[in-house]
């Protein structure tokens, strides 16, 4: 797997140091806060303050891109249906991708709102894209319980919340990347790529907030 990194320039090693959740109390403490801030976004009067605090967060993240080797598996949806994931990721349509679980409390409601504000911003053209949350505890995500997670965040027709074993759930993060061997390690990650199979794809490591990945994704749509 080949990479070009690049890190955005107004971001100091302090800064990004704080959010790549490297076990230390301050950025234990700093996810929480956030994922506090998520918690309340989605309801009334907080969303507008929500969308600010989200934008504020702009730039802390690094990008890399990277070819990913999709695997061969059947994922669960939150209906309960089989599908494909290669079918899934390598359909027309461009893809975001993320990694939660539904029990999370610091890095999955940030994440999660952030995806919620994508859609929110992209208003009609939301339905060109494919949003994609996989879970990272199969064992506890039931497709019940992502069908309620999806409630939560609002999720649109367009984003799509999957689970399945164990197995799959690891082979699909260690395709990208993102295995920790314990879902309390998981770090934030979004992936983007525009349709078409054998595309390479955007990552996003940290909190990139929702006018930097739609901004991603409208870079790679317009090559």
């Amino acid at each position: 797997m080949s990479t070009e990194n690049t890190m955005k320039r107004r971001v100091s090693k302090k800064d990004l140091s704080l959010f790549r959740l490297s076990g230390t109390m301050s950025a234990v403490l700093l996810t929480l806060g956030l994922a506090l801030a998520a918690g309340t976004a989605l309801g009334g009067e907080h969303d507008h303050h929500h969308g600010q605090g989200m934008d504020a967060m702009r730039d802390v993240y690094t990008r890399s891109v990277a070819a990913y080797r999709i695997p061969d598996i059947k994922l669960v949806d939150m209906n309960g249906a089989q599908v494909s994931l290669r079918d899934g990721l390598d359909g027309k349509e461009p893809v975001l991708l993320n990694f939660i679980f539904t029990t999370c409390t610091a890095v999955c409601p940030v994440m999660s709102a952030t995806f919620h504000h994508v859609q929110d911003r992209l208003g009609a053209e939301s339905s060109k894209v494919r949003m994609i949350s996989i879970s990272i505890d199969p064992e506890n995500d039931t497709p019940e319980k992502l069908m309620e997670y999806a409630g939560k965040y609002r999720a649109g027709p367009q984003w799509t919340m999957l689970t399945g074993s164990a197995e799959n759930s690891i082979a699909v993060q260690r395709a990208f990347g993102v295995y920790r061997g314990d879902k309390m390690n998981h770090a934030p990650a979004t992936f983007i790529r525009a349709g078409g199979a054998g595309r390479p794809w955007v990552r996003l490591d940290g909190f990139a907030s929702a006018p930097d990945i739609i901004r991603e994704y409208h870079q790679l749509a317009s090559r």
